[in-house]
């Protein structure tokens, strides 16, 4: 049945400037979540996404004001400014080097379809890597051209940055990328994701286990929710993988259960090269992969999938829900 839209939304109404603010939604499907059949009578929809970034990163030879300090090895790790960070550059080129062709090996060894989040900058700094994205059948998604963060990014500049990656992903691939997950977005990103106008969702949410349209900026938006639990960014200075095997292992048992009882969900798990990708962790997720492929009643697939099939099943209200 088509979804029309949010039942209710608190919009900030006491000045013109907040009114013009993006709606928060904090009803959704409620009670009434839609009736969902994935393909082959699947309960969960489960997704996997490689994040590619090494290349894309904070670094003053990128033209950045300091060195990365996010998600790596380092413990308290902070930016330093105007200067490059050695080991930092060293643990993001891992992910590029050697982590990458793991977890390809992984994947295609398995025959598991994946996304990749990929930044812009990132591919064109490796075309090797971009072509076996593309040889396996991997679905190249944008994560925007930059891996930083775009809270203060103006506007004209987030533009051109979605633009670029448009058109690096037409270069390498011969094809514009459908999905886009900019990562660290703002206020404005989601508008204009849906002005620019060839997405056909984006990922830039955490807000449901399922699909759902937005309407807020003239034409129905899809979204599908991505996942920062089932993520191994929550293990990268955890020494052991088990961890990581069994919270995934538990999040897919529990919407197993609730997909047996009629509320079929979507699952996203997010991985890293650098992080994931070393062997201690590598194991945990090949212990993962091969468990989830016993599961009869789950559909691995990539995002793109995902959307295709909530665009044809779910699809939005004919008339836009009006904006308050």
């Amino acid at each position: 049945q088509p979804h029309r839209g949010p039942r209710n939304s608190y919009v900030y109404a006491n000045s013109a400037k907040m009114a013009s603010e993006p709606r928060r939604e904090l009803v959704g499907y409620g009670q009434r979540p839609p009736k969902v059949v994935w393909p082959k009578g699947a309960h969960v929809a489960l997704n996997f996404v490689i994040n590619y970034e090494e290349g894309g990163e904070n670094c003053i030879l990128n033209g950045d004001k300091g060195s990365e300090a996010l998600l790596s090895e380092i413990v308290g790790a902070q930016s330093y400014a105007g200067q490059r960070h050695m080991n930092m550059e060293s643990l993001y080129e891992y992910g590029a080097r050697t982590g990458f062709w793991r977890l390809h090996r992984m994947f295609t060894e398995r025959k598991v379809p994946a996304t990749v989040f990929a930044v812009g900058l990132a591919l064109e700094k490796n075309p090797e890597a971009a072509r076996a994205m593309k040889d396996a059948g991997w679905e190249i998604a944008s994560h925007g051209y930059r891996w930083i963060d775009y809270q203060n990014v103006d506007e004209a500049t987030e533009r051109e940055h979605i633009r670029k990656t448009v058109e690096i992903h037409r270069k390498l691939f011969g094809e514009r990328p459908l999905g886009i997950y900019q990562g660290k977005p703002n206020k404005n990103t989601r508008r204009l994701v849906v002005e620019e106008g060839g997405f056909l969702y984006d990922a830039d949410s955490y807000a449901d286990d399922l699909p759902y349209w937005n309407y807020e900026y003239g034409r129905p938006h899809l979204v599908v929710p991505y996942t920062l639990d089932c993520n191994d960014m929550r293990f990268a200075q955890a020494l052991e993988g088990e961890r990581f095997f069994q919270y995934l292992k538990d999040a897919l048992t529990v919407l197993l259960e609730e997909g047996a009882k009629g509320s079929c969900k979507m699952m996203s798990v997010g991985l890293h090269l650098r992080i994931v990708a070393r062997p201690a962790r590598a194991l945990a997720l090949a212990r993962f992969l091969d468990y989830a492929k016993t599961c009869p009643r789950v559909w691995i697939c990539r995002r793109i999938d995902i959307a295709r099939h909530w665009q044809k099943h779910h699809p939005p209200a004919k008339e836009a829900a009006p904006k308050l």
